[in-house]
C-alpha cells in the first residue's frame, strides 16, 4: 500500500486531514473560558503558513484569530498589547510528551507510562494515567507549549493509545483533552522492548519483536473482519486499538531509531495494509530520507541528541535539515519534561546545524516543525498549529526572535485566554501540588 493513497483514511503524513475520532467513551469536557478581544500591535508575526509579517497587528476574540495585517480597525473594547520589537508565533505543539504519565516528583508511584505486564498492551490508554497536576504542564506553558500529544512509554511493542491535550489547568484529564482529536497508538521497535522484557514469553530479540507485531496484527485482522461483517464477538480492548490502526481511525507513532528497522516497519505496514503516521526519535532517518518522503511518513526527532544508547549512535546534527530538504514531513519533539520548555531552541539548533553545513533553513520552515506539522500529524491542523482567521487563538508573544537563545515567552494564549503573563505572575500560579511546597525554583 503506497503512501498518499486516497483509499487510506489516515493520510496525515501527506498533509491531508485525518478521519474523525472514533466514538469516545471518555469525551472531552474542555471548553475555552471567556476572554476580551485582544490585539497584539506592531509585532513580527510567524504564521507558520507564509512569510514573516513585519509590523503587523493580530486581532483575536471569542477564542479565535479574527484578522492579521496592518491598519486593522479594532473594536472599542479591545485589549491592546504593544508588540513592537517582539514576535508572535502559533502555540508550540509537542508531538511526543510523557507529561502527566511520568510525572514529577519522579517517585515509583508516579511512573505510569509503561504497562509492563506484556509486550502488547494496546488495550491501555495514556489518558487514564495522566495526572493533571503534574508541575511539568505549567513549565511547558511557560515555554510556549499550548498542545501536547501524551504517549505511553516504549517498553512495549504496542504500548497503548496516545491522547492529545490542550495545555490548560484542569482537575481532570477530560478537561484537558483536545475536543475531537483522533487517537494515536504508540509502538516501539528496537532496544527498549528487548531491554524491558520482563516475562518468560516476552521477545528478547529483534526477530522476536517482529514476530510479536505480526501476531498482533494477524489477530486484529480477524477481529476487524468480523466487526465489518457485523458478526457478534466479545469486545476486546486490545484488538479494538489494533483494529483502529488497520481501519485508519488510529494513526501510529513508532519509536524507532535505526534506518534498517524503520524499513522493516514500513514492510510490516504494507503487509497488513496500515499507514505509518510518524517515526519518533529516528536518529538514522537521514539515511532513508528519500524513502520516507516517497512513502509520506513523518518524522519527529531532536535537533542533535545522539549516542546515549547504541541504536542512537549514528545520529547526526544535520538529521532534521536533511529530512526537510528531502521533502519529509519533519517535526521536533521533546520526550522530556525539561526539553519541552525549550522547543523553540531545538528548532534554532537544527537551523544552526544546517548553516554550518552550508545550507539554509528559513524561520518559516523551522516554525512549522514545532507548530503546523505536528498539528497535521495529530489531525488537528484545521483548528490549530498556525495563525489564520477562524483558527484557535493558540499563540505566543516572544520577547524577541523566537529562535534566539535570549527569547522568552512573555505571554501565552490558549483559545484567546491568557495562561502565561510574565508581567503578571498571579495569572500563572504554581500547580495545586506545588502550592506551599518548598521546591527549589517553584514560581520563578
Amino acid at each position: 500500500m503506497r503512501a498518499c493513497l486516497l483509499g487510506v483514511s489516515m493520510v496525515i503524513g501527506c498533509g491531508l486531514p485525518a478521519t474523525a475520532a472514533p466514538e469516545d467513551p471518555y469525551p472531552s469536557t474542555y471548553a475555552a473560558k471567556p476572554a476580551p478581544p485582544t490585539a497584539i500591535v506592531g509585532a513580527s508575526v510567524l504564521t507558520a503558513e507564509g512569510p514573516v509579517l513585519e509590523n503587523t497587528t493580530l486581532l483575536f476574540s471569542d477564542g479565535k484569530v479574527i484578522e492579521i495585517g496592518q491598519g486593522i480597525e479594532l473594536p472599542p473594547e479591545t485589549v491592546v498589547i504593544d508588540g513592537a520589537g517582539k514576535w508572535v508565533t502559533p502555540g508550540i505543539i509537542d508531538i511526543h510528551s510523557h507529561l502527566g504519565v511520568f510525572s514529577s516528583p519522579g517517585v515509583p508511584s508516579m511512573r505510569n507510562g509503561n504497562e509492563k505486564t506484556g509486550k502488547n498492551t494496546a488495550e491501555v490508554w495514556a489518558e487514564h494515567s495522566i495526572w493533571p497536576q503534574d508541575p511539568g504542564f505549567e513549565m511547558a506553558r511557560r515555554g510556549g507549549v499550548t498542545t501536547l500529544a501524551i504517549l505511553p512509554g516504549s517498553a512495549n511493542l504496542i504500548g497503548g493509545r496516545t491522547v492529545t491535550v490542550k495545555n490548560v489547568s484542569s482537575v481532570s484529564v477530560q478537561g484537558m483533552k483536545f475536543p475531537g482529536a483522533p487517537y494515536g497508538a504508540k509502538m516501539a521497535c528496537g532496544e527498549n522492548p528487548i531491554v524491558y522484557a520482563a516475562r518468560g514469553n516476552d521477545p528478547f530479540t529483534r526477530m522476536g519483536n517482529m514476530a510479536g507485531f505480526r501476531t498482533a496484527f494477524i489477530e486484529a485482522q480477524g477481529y476487524l473482519e468480523k466487526k465489518k461483517k457485523g458478526e457478534t464477538q466479545k469486545q476486546d480492548l486490545r484488538l479494538e486499538t489494533i483494529a483502529g490502526i488497520l481501519s485508519g481511525e488510529i494513526t501510529t507513532h513508532i519509536h524507532c531509531y535505526r534506518a534498517d528497522e524503520m524499513m522493516q516497519m514500513i514492510d510490516l505496514s504494507k503487509e497488513f495494509g496500515f499507514k505509518i503516521g510518524a517515526f519518533h526519535h529516528a536518529s538514522e532517518a537521514y539515511k532513508i530520507a528519500d524513502v520516507l518522503a516517497a512513502e509520506g511518513i513523518a518524522v519527529a526527532t531532536w535537533a542533535d541528541r545522539w549516542g546515549f544508547k547504541l541504536e542512537a549512535y549514528d545520529g547526526v546534527p544535520l538529521n532534521v535539515a536533511a529530512l526537510e530538504w528531502a521533502g519529509v514531513h519533519t517535526m521536533l519533539h521533546s520526550d522530556s519534561a525539561v526539553l519541552v520548555q525549550r522547543l523553540n531552541l531545538e528548532a534554532a539548533m537544527a537551523m544552526a546545524s544546517a548553516d554550518r553545513a552550508g545550507g539554509q533553513i528559513s524561520r518559516e520552515e523551522a516554525i512549522r516543525w514545532i507548530t503546523l506539522n505536528p498539528a497535521k500529524t495529530l489531525g488537528i491542523a484545521d483548528r490549530t498549529g498556525s495563525l489564520a482567521p477562524g483558527k484557535m487563538a493558540d499563540l505566543v508573544l516572544w520577547s524577541t526572535d523566537p529562535f534566539s537563545v535570549y527569547a522568552v515567552a512573555e505571554k501565552v494564549f490558549i483559545d484567546g485566554v491568557k495562561v502565561v503573563d510574565r508581567d503578571d505572575p498571579q495569572r500563572d500560579p504554581d500547580s495545586d501540588f506545588l502550592l506551599g511546597q518548598p521546591v527549589m525554583g517553584a514560581g520563578q
